[in-house]
């Protein structure tokens, strides 16, 4: 099979990126939409005009470096869901087109596929494995037990982990997007100061819940008066709520093992698996169950167009191709894929 063309553009990310067979990257590229800042969250409607205005720029580029034609791809492949409408309208256009134009199969990824299936492309990582998603939209434990095959084991009963990094990190004044400057200013804190609790910690199951601990954070920055906190009892309060977060992952995750336990391989990944406290916590938590812990690299873990491509090589190994006429969708959980 000839190199996959994987464009993404769920989000505030636009990307894409070319991917052989065997999983070599051939040209990647990537652009985060700075636009959003000023108003603390993406805003779908900007988001969209400037995946559109990127977009085939960002194409251009990687097929020049990968010095390839269209015509010697082995398909093109786009983030169609879920996400926001407009970005996934875009990003899945681009793609179709140059499908139609060029006579290539399309495939319209799952977002989540692509993340779930990245440790396959990095680490070759063989089915079954448990896999944590955490990222700003989104956290789950599921079961992979194939391509287009997952078993959803739990998840957030409110917010996502990387949204409440994110309100957390705006409560510190940290602007957006929070959870990577929270951590840097965690790096410098007292975890043990806060006794922030611990959501859902020992329940049965694997499910999550932040909303509590976003709420006992906004009660002891609400102590303060107006302004800006004092820097150490800042840096005090984000590593405090940093560690719950870490430590009530370590125990959703220890019981979606033993709801597993065919595996052997614990994946981490998502924008919020970059996090270096979660990474090793969650390191203590596969050896304590003699399991493998395999987190992507970092430029892997945010939204990319290499995860795209990649789960357009491995469905399209299948003879998963698309039709032209497959609509983008917001909402697509990895339950409703089917091989």
């Amino acid at each position: 099979m000839s190199p996959m063309l994987g464009i993404e553009s769920s989000c505030d990310e636009t990307a894409a990126a070319i991917v052989s067979e065997h999983g070599i990257v051939l040209a990647e590229t990537l652009l985060s939409q700075s636009e959003h800042a000023a108003f603390g969250g993406v805003v779908p409607e900007i988001a969209a005009r400037a995946h559109l205005a990127r977009l085939p720029g960002l194409v251009a580029i990687v097929m020049t470096e990968a010095g390839l034609k269209f015509k010697s791809l082995g398909g093109v492949a786009a983030s169609s869901g879920p996400g926001l409408i407009g970005g996934l309208i875009v990003g899945s256009g681009v793609a179709k087109g140059i499908a139609l134009a060029a006579g290539l199969p399309f495939v319209a990824v799952n977002h989540l596929e692509a993340h779930a299936l990245t440790a396959r492309l990095t680490d070759g990582v063989a089915f079954p494995y448990l896999l944590l998603l955490v990222s700003g939209g989104h956290c789950q434990c599921v079961a992979v037990e194939g391509v287009g095959r997952y078993r959803r084991l739990g998840g957030t009963i409110d917010d996502a982990v990387g949204e409440a990094f994110d309100k957390v990190g705006k409560l510190l004044g940290l602007g957006w997007p929070g959870g990577p400057a929270l951590e840097r200013l965690a790096a410098g804190g007292d975890p043990a100061r806060h006794a922030f609790p611990r959501p859902l910690r020992g329940r049965a199951g694997c499910d999550f819940s932040f909303s509590g601990l976003k709420t006992a954070v906004a009660q002891v920055v609400a102590t303060y008066p107006p302004g800006a906190l004092p820097a150490q009892d800042a840096a005090d309060i984000a590593a405090s709520f940093q560690q719950a977060v870490a430590e009530v992952m370590a125990d959703r995750v220890a019981h979606a093992l033993v709801m597993m336990p065919e595996t052997r391989r614990l994946v981490v990944a998502g924008g919020v698996a970059a996090n270096t406290l979660l990474r090793r916590t969650l390191q203590g938590v596969a050896d304590a169950h003699r399991v493998t812990l395999t987190a992507p690299p970092l430029r892997l873990c945010t939204d990319n167009a290499v995860m795209v491509a990649w789960a357009g090589v491995e469905r399209l190994r299948l003879g998963l191709a698309d039709p032209l006429t497959t609509a983008p969708r917001p909402r697509w959980p990895l339950e409703a894929l089917r091989p």
